[in-house]
């Protein structure tokens, strides 16, 4: 009896997932503005001082160039860029390859037209950082704690947030999304999660191109001339304005 083709399998799954980790740490070295020689794929993000706005970066870094819907939080369940890289290879691995039986001689093969190949996705822009996240980044910087310690459901006075906090917290927020809330705020929505909610209600719908929406200011110290027009335009006080000016060590 002739024998059956056989089907062989040609795909090379460690090519791809060492491709993938060789990608995902330049893409961190890029975010983290170092070199990727700096880092240890080993060693988790958190010692990479990876916080939660360079997470969302990271991540629409790596959906933008492999068209992936991950989310941030699969850091936390993939701690490390070796088992994201993991968790990444295999959200994209490529379908099995196979070797085609030998046809013949008289039935040609049938030839592929250009238009059947798809063409690469186009890169996606990199989304602002979810209200939550910035108010999380920036209540940890005033508290002095690291942005994945912060409990989002714990009340501000459980935080630790007294009234000098609490007032330039406020200031903050109203200098990056333009608004005029008054610490008082703090009281109505006595949550990180409750304030996101009451902001991002606040805030315009994005337009047909958000690409074309310029994200909101990352928090921390202002530049001084953004704080004379937020003081000019009665957004926050002189005091207030004075406790945002960047420090000096």
């Amino acid at each position: 009896m002739p024998r059956e083709p056989q089907i062989v399998l040609t795909a090379a799954p460690a090519a791809h997932d060492a491709d993938v980790l060789a990608r995902v740490v330049r893409m961190l070295a890029d975010v983290l503005r170092i070199k990727p020689e700096k880092i240890d794929p080993e060693h988790t993000f958190r010692t990479c001082e990876v916080d939660s706005l360079l997470a969302v970066e990271y991540v629409a870094t790596v959906n933008a160039y492999y068209g992936t819907a991950i989310k941030p939080a699969a850091l936390l369940d993939h701690p490390t860029p070796q088992r994201f890289a993991r968790y990444v290879a295999r959200e994209t691995a490529p379908a099995p390859a196979r070797a085609m039986p030998a046809q013949p001689a008289t039935v040609p093969m049938p030839s592929v037209a250009a238009s059947a190949v798809p063409a690469p996705a186009s890169r996606a822009s990199v989304p602002a950082p979810p209200v939550l996240d910035i108010l999380r980044e920036e209540i940890a910087r005033l508290l002095c704690c690291d942005p994945w310690d912060v409990d989002t459901d714990e009340p501000f006075s459980a935080l630790g947030v007294d009234t000098g906090l609490a007032g330039e917290f406020v200031s903050v927020i109203n200098l990056v999304y333009k608004l005029r809330e008054h610490s008082g705020v703090l009281y109505d929505h006595p949550s990180l999660r409750a304030l996101a909610a009451h902001i991002a209600a606040q805030l315009p719908a994005p337009g047909p191109d958000p690409a074309a929406v310029a994200p909101p200011r990352a928090a921390g110290p202002m530049p001084l001339e953004e704080l004379l027009d937020a003081v000019r335009d009665g957004r926050v006080t002189v005091d207030q304005a004075l406790t945002l000016l960047p420090r000096q060590d």
